[in-house]
């Protein structure tokens, strides 16, 4: 008998962490917020169905390492929202997962304390307690499914979900979100190519059977419905930007080929403005004149953005941090965000009611 260890040989420890059911129980959501949960995911099926007329907008920081800070600026997202409703649909951005090209600091659940101490169940707690008081807000949430087990713990806030440019292509991910409850938006592929998202947008919408966790946190077998509302998402790739005119016309033409809907929405970040965060409110304004001269099949916009403007590095000494800064992407600062969509709903407020989808 050979006495020799032939698995987990990479492995240094693992520790069990509580049951999606069990943070729920802890954190749970009132009637309220899974009512306002409910009425915002149907507005945004509605927006893709092509019933309701505004476009909705998904914007915020491109990472949430502060929760104070995403406080403060979902306080001053509400009031936008209100002011802005009738021509858009505004959804905040609360991103707790990043997905790095090589290693990184992957985002408050994976790391919440940014010291590489990896406490994902603080991190896990964070982020639900986090999205139940920006729910009480009267916030709609967006985020990235990225880890295929996490949304157990927090996916009944959701009201949108993405899957990134990394993991469009990845079948783990066009499962999940075929089992997921609200629409989904799937990136093209980095390279700027369409053909990952187009087929991510047929399977995700087909039934799928896969190993997953249940509430109780055990290995089950999932077996999906399919989710009707994935649509594609333009971010460019290849170092170049596709949300102008032609890359749209080509989308809607790749979509109509395939007897996909024509729902497109616009990343103004990554690609398609150099992860520039002064060229997304440019990009912001194109789309808005696509729209005005008659462009039908943009349904919805994705902006970074935070409380002040750029970036920061993560510094040895935490308290070094600049508060309102994103320590990921660049983004736009709030008084850039706030002009920029007054801008656009003040142009379309008469184009969107008239708009044949």
């Amino acid at each position: 008998m050979i006495n020799q260890r032939v698995e987990d040989l990479n492995i240094e420890s693992q520790k069990v962490l509580t049951t999606p059911e069990d943070l729920k129980a802890q954190l749970p959501a009132n009637d309220k917020i899974t009512a306002a949960v409910l009425e915002s995911r149907r507005v945004i099926q509605n927006i893709l169905d092509g019933t309701d007329h505004r476009l909705f907008v998904v914007v915020g920081p491109c990472s949430i390492h502060d929760p104070k800070a995403a406080i403060e600026y979902g306080k001053r997202l509400v009031k936008l929202a209100e002011e802005l409703k009738d021509s858009l649909y505004i959804v905040m951005r609360v991103y707790f997962e990043k997905p790095r090209t090589t290693v990184g600091w992957k985002g408050l659940i994976n790391d919440p304390h940014m010291n590489d101490t990896f406490d994902m169940e603080t991190g896990l707690t964070i982020g639900r307690e986090l999205m139940l008081e920006l729910a009480e807000l009267g916030l709609p949430l967006a985020t990235e499914a990225l880890d295929p087990i996490s949304p157990q713990y927090h996916s009944d806030l959701w009201t949108w979900a993405a899957i990134g440019a990394r993991t469009t292509e990845s079948q783990t991910h066009r499962e999940m979100s075929s089992g997921l409850s609200c629409p989904v938006g799937f990136k093209n592929g980095t390279d700027g190519g369409l053909t990952v998202a187009i087929n991510a947008l047929e399977s995700v919408a087909a039934s799928h059977s896969f190993l997953g966790i249940n509430p109780l946190g055990q290995v089950s077998i999932t077996r999906t419905t399919g989710n009707q509302y994935g649509h594609v998402v333009l971010r460019g790739g290849d170092g170049k930007p596709n949300y102008d005119s032609v890359n749209v016309a080509i989308c809607e033409q790749e979509l109509n080929k395939q007897n996909l809907k024509t729902n497109i929405m616009v990343d103004c970040s990554h690609a398609n403005s150099n992860k520039d965060p002064a060229l997304q409110p440019l990009v912001l304004e194109n789309i808005t004149q696509q729209i005005a001269e008659g462009n039908t099949s943009i349904v919805s916009l994705m902006i970074e953005s935070n409380l002040k403007w750029g970036n920061q590095k993560i510094p040895a000494n935490l308290d070094d941090l600049e508060y309102g800064v994103s320590v990921t992407d660049a983004c736009i600062d709030w008084e850039t965000t706030e002009n920029s969509l007054r801008a656009m709903a003040t142009k379309l407020q008469t184009v969107l009611p008239q708009r044949q989808r």
